[in-house]
C-alpha cells in the first residue's frame, strides 16, 4: 500500500503544477502567435484547466478503468460546485455577470442534462462519445458567439491578461514540459488509485469520485481562492462552468473512444443525480437574488452538501 499511497500523493502534487506550467507556455505561446486575450481564455486557458481531469481520464481509459474515469468527470464537477464554489464564496460573496447567467449557465444545464441522456444506459459507447464531443464543438462556437454579443461591462477579466511576457523559446518549453508531466503525473495517479481500490475492496468509481476528483480539481480551487483574496470575484463562477462544460462534454467522452465502458446504476441514480442537483441549485441561488450573487450561506450550503455527499459515500463504500 505504501508505493501506491505515495503514488498518489506525487502524482497530484506534479499534476497540479505540471497544469499551472502548461497553461502558463501554452498561453504565451499563443499570445506571441498574435491570438487575442479572450480567444486565449476561451480555448487555451478553458483547455488547461481541465487537463488534469482528460489526462487522468485517459489514462484510466487505457488501463481499462473506465468507471474512473467517469467518477472523475462527475466527481470534479461535485467538487467543483460544491467545494470549491463553497470555499470561495464563504471566504467573498461571488456577484455574477449577467451575461454567464443569461447564457453560460443556461449552456451548463443543457450539456449537464445530455450528459444524463449518455449515462441513463449505463454505457458509455463510441456514439456517446461522438455526441458529447459534438457538443464541446457547439459549445465553443456559441462561446465564440456569446463573447461577440456582448456587452464591454460584460466581459469578465480572464486569466489571459495576468499571463507573463516571456519568449516564444521559453514558452514552448514550458508547454512542452509542463504536457509530458501532466501524462508522467496521471499516470502515477491512476496506477495508485487503482491498486488502493483493488487492496481495499473500494470500486474505481469512487476512487475517481473522491481522491482523483479532488486532486484534479485543486487548480480550480487555488485558482477561485486566489481569485477572490484579489478582488476578482467575478472571475470564479465563470471558470467553474466553462470547467464543467469541458469535464461533460471531453473527459466524460473519453472512454467511449478509447474503452467503451459499463457503469453500475449508483453511477447514475447518486452521482449523476447529486451532480444535476448541485448545477441546479446554483443557478437558482443566482436567480434568487438582485443583483445576482452567491453570498456566504449560499456558500456554506453548498460545502455542506459535498461534505454530506462525501459521507454517504464513505457510509456506502464502508
Amino acid at each position: 500500500m505504501l508505493f501506491p499511497i505515495l503514488s498518489i500523493l506525487a502524482g497530484l502534487i506534479i499534476l497540479v503544477w505540471s497544469a499551472d506550467r502548461f497553461v502558463i507556455g501554452a498561453a504565451a505561446t499563443a499570445k506571441n502567435s498574435g491570438m487575442s486575450p479572450m480567444l486565449i481564455g476561451l480555448t487555451i486557458v478553458s483547455f488547461g484547466t481541465s487537463a488534469p481531469e482528460i489526462l487522468v481520464s485517459l489514462m484510466a481509459s487505457i488501463n481499462d478503468a473506465g468507471s474512473l474515469a467517469v467518477g472523475n468527470a462527475l466527481g470534479s464537477n461535485i467538487a467543483n460546485i460544491g467545494l470549491v464554489l463553497g470555499i470561495t464564496a464563504i471566504i467573498a460573496p461571488l456577484p455574477v455577470k449577467s451575461a454567464v447567467l443569461r447564457k453560460e449557465m443556461p449552456l451548463l444545464l443543457c450539456i449537464t442534462l445530455l450528459a444524463g441522456a449518455v449515462l441513463y444506459n449505463l454505457n458509455i459507447t463510441l456514439i456517446d462519445g461522438i455526441l458529447l464531443v459534438a457538443s464541446l464543438i457547439a459549445c465553443l462556437i456559441l462561446f465564440a458567439k456569446f463573447q461577440q454579443s456582448n456587452t464591454p461591462e460584460d466581459h469578465i477579466s480572464d486569466e489571459a491578461e495576468e499571463i507573463p511576457e516571456m519568449s516564444t523559446g521559453k514558452a514552448l518549453f514550458w508547454l512542452v514540459l509542463g504536457l509530458s508531466l501532466l501524462v508522467g503525473s496521471s499516470r502515477m495517479l491512476v496506477w495508485g488509485a487503482v491498486e488502493i481500490a483493488t487492496h481495499i475492496g473500494i470500486s474505481e468509481l469512487v476512487i475517481g469520485l473522491t481522491i482523483i476528483a479532488i486532486g484534479t480539481s485543486l487548480p480550480e480551487l487555488a485558482a477561485s481562492i486566489a481569485s477572490a483574496l484579489k478582488k476578482h470575484h467575478d472571475i470564479a463562477l465563470g471558470n467553474i462552468v466553462g470547467s464543467n462544460i469541458f469535464n461533460l462534454a471531453a473527459v466524460m467522452a473519453i472512454p467511449g473512444f478509447v474503452s467503451p465502458v459499463t457503469l453500475d446504476a449508483i453511477a447514475f441514480n447518486r452521482d449523476y443525480m447529486v451532480m444535476l442537483s448541485l448545477t441546479v441549485a446554483l443557478l437558482i441561488f443566482c436567480l434568487l437574488q438582485r443583483p445576482a450573487k452567491i453570498n456566504r450561506v449560499e456558500g456554506s450550503l453548498l460545502t455542506a452538501a459535498y461534505a454530506a455527499y462525501m459521507f454517504v459515500l464513505y457510509t456506502m463504500s464502508t
